[in-house]
């Protein structure tokens, strides 16, 4: 797929990107800003139809973004990197929404509707905060009635666009433990753009690096995550050691000494 905004005489966004995001498997999109990790995530959501090429569910009747909004939410959900959640809406409120995207929008709520929205409070783990408003959550809890707002959808595919992004660590390990849980215990097929490399080399199946709308490397995260590529795609130096707890690939950027990272995470074993 190719992808430009502004017409032909505009950059490429996308310069012909093409992946496959299985099921049971967390597939991440890293790269610098600017690379197209958003503007794929919405083309392979079908909410943005690509200039060139078109994004397919193996066994849908039509290209994501020729469906109509109700059959599309029954093949993908989204988690945006920046949602609005009215702060009197309460958890469960919200998370009931995603079903109103699979049913549309005037259609009367069913029990399967909130079968389907019990299900997915569970599964993220928030039933006993049903009744709090939003603006009374962490954001980590936030985030997590976000994705069981998507959940809600009962869409086989999940894609999420920076989940992480303003939380902090404990709450960054929660969320992205909660995704390789729904991949890889429901089946889901997960797509996320993530910044952070150690959680990709941690959370992730699979691994694309976008540089410039180009897919430059892909793989599993020891054969992406290298010294080699990461400099070059990044442009700054960057040491990869092996982390000591989990033998994942551990990014290190210019700037730290690696011995000193890798002594104080030993001390901590």
């Amino acid at each position: 797929m190719s992808h430009r905004y502004n017409g032909a005489d505009s950059p490429l966004v996308l310069d012909g990107v093409s992946l496959r995001v299985g099921p049971g498997k967390v597939t991440a999109l890293v790269g610098p800003n600017g690379s197209g990790k958003t503007t794929l995530i919405r083309v392979a959501s079908g909410l943005l139809e690509a200039s060139h090429g078109v994004a397919f569910v193996a066994s849908g009747p039509l290209p994501l973004s020729r469906m109509s909004p109700e059959t599309r939410a029954g093949w993908v959900a989204v988690v945006p990197q920046a949602a609005y959640l009215p702060p009197d809406f309460t958890v469960e409120e919200t998370v009931r929404l995603g079903r109103m995207a699979a049913r549309g929008w005037l259609a009367a709520e069913s029990e399967a509707d909130r079968k389907a929205s019990e299900i997915a409070l569970q599964a993220v783990g928030l039933a006993t905060l049903r009744g709090r408003p939003l603006g009374r959550l962490s954001g980590g809890e936030q985030q997590r009635t976000l994705i069981g707002r998507a959940l809600a959808q009962g869409a086989p595919i999940l894609l999420l666009d920076e989940p992480t992004a303003h939380l902090d660590l404990r709450h960054q390990l929660e969320v992205l433990s909660l995704v390789r849980s729904l991949a890889a215990s429901g089946g889901y097929a997960v797509l996320l753009a993530l910044h952070d490399l150690n959680l990709v080399a941690r959370f992730a199946d699979e691994v694309f690096l976008l540089v410039s709308g180009r897919i430059v490397a892909s793989g599993p995260p020891a054969a992406v995550l290298r010294e080699d590529i990461l400099t070059a795609a990044y442009g700054v130096q960057v040491k990869v050691l092996e982390h000591p707890v989990h033998r994942t690939p551990l990014v290190v950027p210019d700037g730290a000494d690696p011995a000193d990272v890798a002594g104080d995470l030993a001390g901590r074993r």
